[in-house]
């Protein structure tokens, strides 16, 4: 691989509307090595659509994609024009129907995603809801227990082993103790770390105790973690110290969406950079622009220039393809 292909393997991007090949953005990402594409409801028009889009860009892209979609069920779900709105319950919702039916409901979810040709899954939520006022969690939290948080997610994660989809837990540390928006603000969740570990990461370190390869890392600021005011998801001491050496967590690490307001306080370099040196291996942004083709040169040249370290980037694209070996 060369650095340009390497650099856009660092990516899950998507685009506007029903066919990607009218986005010259995307489309010249997707041949240069682009790691991998998401979905969301716009790009979803029925299913015979949505199989031809995923077969089209196999045939286009240098290097196999990771084909990727926020399918939690409910509040969070980008199948709706295919059944006519949401055909699963939340996660809180199928956990109250009861172990069986959360069994069941992840499986037909999962052999529906494997039939349209979707090899990744940005679920389950890990998250413990202990904030009644979240904005952006709620129901989509199993619970606001930890130990049925856990519980739950080994039912998930169970079914998951059975199909060829990767699961990616979110959202790292815990963003059940927020009270405002990510994709609006820098929410600040100021709790004790002995809160934060007992309540809020036990369900990741049990995720990733069951071999969970892939997480995702929130636009959260824990006082508790950092002095400084930085996001979790562009924190060494989060990714680096916690995640990694203390949870001994070996997959890839996946930032949320690159263009919420969580990270709005830094240029898409800045936030990149700091988020490349912090470990993160994957960057989303849900929608290719000339931005986007224009952000990875500037990463192209600031690793010639010797501003990042390219055996970052190595480190990144290794995990990358380790983790599409074994589905792809």
């Amino acid at each position: 691989m060369d650095l340009k292909q390497k650099i856009a393997q660092m990516f899950i991007t998507g685009y506007q509307g029903f066919d990607f090949t009218v986005c010259p953005e995307f489309v010249s990402l997707l041949k240069q090595g682009l790691g991998g594409v998401i979905f969301f409801t716009q790009n979803i028009k029925n299913k015979e659509q949505f199989k031809s889009e995923i077969r089209k860009m196999k045939e286009l892209s240098s290097v196999p994609l990771f084909f990727s979609i926020d399918q939690e069920g409910g509040r969070v779900e980008r199948t709706r024009n295919i059944h006519g709105g949401a055909k699963y319950l939340s996660a809180k919702f199928a956990r109250e129907k009861g172990e069986e039916f959360l069994r069941e409901q992840t499986s037909q979810m999962l052999k529906e995603l494997e039939d349209y040709g979707i090899n990744m899954n940005f679920a389950p939520v890990l998250d413990v809801n202990t904030e009644p006022e979240n904005p952006i969690i709620g129901e989509r939290a199993y619970s606001d227990n930890t130990e049925e948080v856990i519980k739950s997610a080994q039912i998930v994660l169970s079914e998951y082993k059975k199909h060829k989809i990767i699961p990616v837990g979110k959202h790292f540390p815990g963003h059940g103790a927020a009270k405002k928006d990510s994709h609006l603000t820098l929410p600040e969740i100021d709790i004790p770390f002995s809160e934060l570990k007992e309540k809020h990461i036990k369900p990741f370190k049990s995720a990733i105790d069951m071999g969970l390869s892939a997480i995702m890392v929130a636009h959260v600021f824990y006082p508790a973690i950092e002095k400084d005011k930085i996001p979790a998801s562009l924190s060494e001491k989060v990714i680096q110290n916690l995640l990694r050496k203390e949870l001994k967590f070996n997959g890839v690490v996946i930032s949320d969406d690159m263009v919420m307001g969580g990270v709005k306080a830094y240029t898409p370099f800045e936030a990149c950079k700091k988020g490349i040196e912090a470990g993160v291996n994957m960057f989303i942004y849900r929608n290719t622009d000339k931005n986007i083709l224009d952000l990875t040169e500037e990463i192209e040249t600031a690793i010639r220039n010797k501003e990042i370290d390219e055996k970052l980037i190595d480190f990144s694209v290794e995990k990358i393809l380790s983790l599409k070996r074994e589905i792809i």
